[in-house]
């Protein structure tokens, strides 16, 4: 079976654990919508297994946005233009580790080619943007690679292209204006950045371009439930026997369940062996008697 086509590694990204969350995908979908898309691991995948074949894709982060547009729409384009960056860095015999920053200079000073995007993503330290209090980029690169070889991004973008051009809408909106365009019968995906990572006090954080508050997004979800539209939570979770953040109120009437996410890094890193569960909350609708009995199982183990 041919591997399921990613454009790029991007920390916080899905796409280990979406064969898992679309299994709480019902059979009949009008629209598949990401109002908290990153690079569309949950929408290409759906997209793959035919779950849907209309789909709603926002981030804030409108380059991030501009990025996945072009790679839909103008694939051979964003390869040829990935291309030239991507060689870049080894013409006029300069430090390739330099290139990168010229390149994260132009960038933050307003040239948001996705081309130079794409190629800033696939340089940075594991894949993970990081912005300042100005809203500028500011990781550091990987001096161990050069970023995805441009054949590589060819063969995804083209596959990409595939599976969703004309099946999809684009959007760089805040996401309680994206659950205004959601109706009954849409299913609504939600990977929203984990708490602890934004709050009133501080909006912004370094690993999002803009973080969202805990109790605006609760009052979200209430309006979302009350228009009778499914929707499913990728929220925290638990490493070893240490929960991450408040749990989603029962009042929304969620079914919480755990993912395997795999070691955690950290833990690793302080000599432990701990595994990372991530929260998934769905609506009851979507879950089955044999899921409600697995989660069971891992509730009281």
């Amino acid at each position: 079976m041919a591997k399921i086509p990613h454009l790029v590694q991007y920390q916080g990204s899905k796409r280990n654990l979406a064969p898992e969350i679309i299994r709480y995908f019902p059979d009949k979908i009008n629209r598949i919508i990401e109002p908290f898309a990153g690079t569309c691991a949950v929408t290409i995948l759906s997209a793959y297994e035919k779950k849907g074949d209309k789909f709603i894709v926002n981030d804030i982060n409108q380059p991030l946005i501009e990025l996945m547009r072009e790679c839909v729409n103008n694939p051979e384009r964003l390869y040829q233009s990935y291309k030239k960056i991507w060689e870049g860095q080894f013409l006029n015999g300069e430090d390739n580790n330099t290139y990168f920053y010229k390149m994260r200079e132009q960038f933050n000073a307003g040239d948001h080619e996705p081309a130079k995007m794409l190629f800033l993503l696939a340089r940075v330290v594991k894949g993970a943007i990081r912005y300042n209090s100005q809203g500028m980029m500011n990781q550091s690169c990987d001096k161990r690679r050069f970023g995805t070889k441009p054949d590589v991004i060819f063969e995804n973008a083209i596959r990409i292209s595939e599976l969703l051009k004309g099946k999809i809408e684009f959007y760089s909106l805040d996401y309680k204006e994206i659950f205004e365009i959601a109706k009954s019968g849409d299913l609504v995906y939600l990977d929203p950045p984990y708490q602890g990572t934004s709050n009133r006090k501080n909006p912004r954080d370094n690993r999002y371009i803009q973080g969202v508050d805990f109790d605006e997004f609760v009052d979200s979800l209430y309006k979302l439930s009350c228009k009778g539209v499914n929707y499913i939570v990728s929220y925290d979770g638990k490493t070893g026997d240490k929960s991450i953040g408040k749990l989603l109120p029962d009042e929304l009437g969620l079914t919480h369940l755990y993912i395997n996410a795999g070691p955690s890094a950290q833990a690793t890193l302080n000599g432990k062996n701990e595994i990372t569960y991530e929260s998934l909350y769905v609506s009851k609708g979507l879950v089955r008697k044999s899921d409600r009995y697995q989660q069971l199982c891992f509730k009281f183990a």
